[in-house]
C-alpha cells in the first residue's frame, strides 16, 4: 500500500533526539526555546510558542485572543474537527462559512455575510497547504474589528503574494497569530506537536503563560511581592501544554529539512499536474497566482461525485492509499444536532474530494504506479460500467 502521507525521519534526525535524551533536560530544558528561535526565524515572526499538539496551539491561539462565552468564530467546515473544536473549549460558538469550489479555502465574501456583534474571530484554514485569501480576510477582519488565527496547519513552507512580495505563511503580518502542526503528516514533524507564531508580544506572553499551567515564574508579571526566591504565580487557568525537549530536538533537525521537503512536494504535484491535466474524470488541485502551496495534499475532485466510494474503494483495492479531506465539521453527529449551516460548495467538495499520495519520500516509481492505477480505475469505471 502507498498512502497518502507518510513522515520522513533520518539519521541526523534520530541522533539529534538521542543527543537529547543522553542529556541533562528531558522537558522544561533549552530546546523548546531553540526551535521557536529557529521557527520564528524561519517564518519571519517576531515570536513563536510551542505546543505539545496542534489542536493545543489553537487552544492556546483562541485563549490568547480572549475568545470566551458567548463569542462566535467563523471558520470553515473543510478543515479537521480541532479547528472548531478548540473554539468550544473556551465556551464560544463556531459558525461555519462556505468555502472557494476550486481551492478548498474559506471565501472572504461568505465570511463578512456571517459577521453579528458575537463575532469575535475568524479562523481561516490553509486547506491542503494552499494560503487562504489572507489579504482579503485581513480587509474584513479591520472592518469589523476582528481578530485573526490563521491556522495553517497545512502550510509550513508555503508563500504568498502580498505588497509585490512572497512572504511564508507565518510571518503573521495578515493575521494575529499563526498556527502550525508538527503531526506526521505535515511538513515536518515532532512526532506530536504544534506551534503559535506571532508579532504582537502581548500575545506572545498569554500564549506562553496558558502553556505552562497559566503559571509565571517571572518577577516583571507578578501581581503580588514575592515570598523568596521560589516564589511564582498562576494567573489564569492554563493547561499542561508543553513540547517535551526531544521533541523540539527532533523538530530543530526536521527544520533544516524543510525547504527541501516543500521542493519535493512540489515537484510530486507537477508531476501530477502534466500527468492528469485535461483528463475526463476529475480536476486536479489549483495554485492560485498568489500563492505557492506546501502540497500537504493534492486533492483531486471528481466531476461525477456519484463514484467516489467506488473509485475510493477501488483505489485502496489496488494499493492506492487515498483518503478524504474532509467530512464538513457540521456533519459530524457531535456537531449534526447542535448546529445547522448552508455550505453549498463545501457539500460539494466533500462528495467529490479524494486525496492521493504526495510526501518528500516518495520515490518517482511510486508517483508513477500512482498516476498509473489512478488511470486504471477511471478508465475500467468508464469503460466497464460502475457497479
Amino acid at each position: 500500500m502507498i498512502p497518502y502521507t507518510r513522515h520522513y525521519i533520518d539519521e541526523d534526525d534520530i541522533a539529534e533526539v538521542v543527543k537529547t535524551l543522553r542529556s541533562a533536560w528531558l522537558t522544561q530544558g533549552q530546546r523548546p526555546e531553540e526551535f521557536e528561535e529557529q521557527l520564528a526565524g524561519y517564518c519571519g515572526a517576531s515570536y513563536a510558542v510551542v505546543f505539545n499538539s496542534g489542536t493545543a496551539a489553537l487552544h492556546g491561539a483562541y485563549f490568547a485572543a480572549a475568545l470566551g462565552r458567548g463569542d462566535e468564530v467563523i471558520t470553515t467546515p473543510i478543515t479537521f474537527a480541532a479547528t472548531a473544536n478548540a473554539v468550544l473549549y473556551l465556551g464560544a460558538e463556531p459558525v461555519f462559512a462556505d468555502i472557494e469550489p476550486d481551492t478548498g479555502n474559506i471565501d472572504p465574501a461568505a465570511v463578512e455575510s456571517l459577521i453579528t456583534t458575537k463575532t469575535r474571530l475568524i479562523a481561516s484554514v490553509d486547506y491542503a497547504g494552499h494560503p487562504a485569501n489572507c489579504i482579503a480576510i485581513h480587509k474584513i477582519a479591520a472592518k469589523h474589528g476582528l481578530t485573526i488565527v490563521e491556522d495553517a496547519c497545512h502550510a509550513l513552507g508555503a508563500m504568498y503574494l502580498a505588497d509585490g512580495n512572497w512572504r511564508r505563511t507565518g510571518e503573521s503580518i495578515y493575521s494575529h497569530m499563526s498556527v502550525f502542526s508538527f503531526h506526521p503528516a505535515k511538513s515536518i514533524t515532532t512526532g506530536e506537536g504544534g506551534a503559535v507564531l506571532t508579532n504582537n508580544k502581548a500575545l506572545y506572553n498569554k500564549l506562553r503563560l496558558f502553556r505552562q499551567h497559566g503559571i509565571t515564574k517571572s518577577i516583571e508579571a507578578f501581581h503580588y511581592p514575592p515570598d523568596g526566591d521560589w516564589y511564582y504565580e498562576q494567573q489564569a487557568l492554563g493547561y499542561n501544554y508543553r513540547m517535551t525537549d526531544f521533541q523540539a530536538a527532533l523538530g530543530i533537525s526536521q527544520l533544516k529539512k524543510l525547504d527541501h521537503f516543500i521542493e519535493r512536494r512540489r515537484e510530486i504535484a507537477a508531476f501530477y499536474d502534466d500527468t492528469f491535466r485535461g483528463n475526463p474524470y476529475f480536476d486536479i488541485p489549483v495554485e492560485r497566482d498568489y500563492a505557492k502551496s506546501a502540497y500537504h495534499l493534492y486533492p483531486i475532485r471528481l466531476k461525477d461525485r456519484d463514484k467516489k466510494k467506488l473509485a475510493f474503494s477501488r483505489l485502496r483495492e489496488k494499493g492506492i492509499g487515498v483518503q478524504c479531506h474532509y467530512i464538513p465539521v457540521y456533519n459530524h453527529p457531535y456537531y449534526r444536532t447542535r448546529y445547522k449551516a448552508q455550505c453549498p460548495n463545501a457539500d460539494d467538495f466533500y462528495q467529490r474530494q479524494i486525496s492521493i499520495p504526495i510526501y518528500p519520500a516518495m520515490a518517482q516509481k511510486d508517483t508513477q504506479i500512482v498516476s498509473d492505477k489512478i488511470r486504471e480505475v477511471f478508465e475500467e469505471m468508464d469503460n466497464y460500467g460502475t457497479k
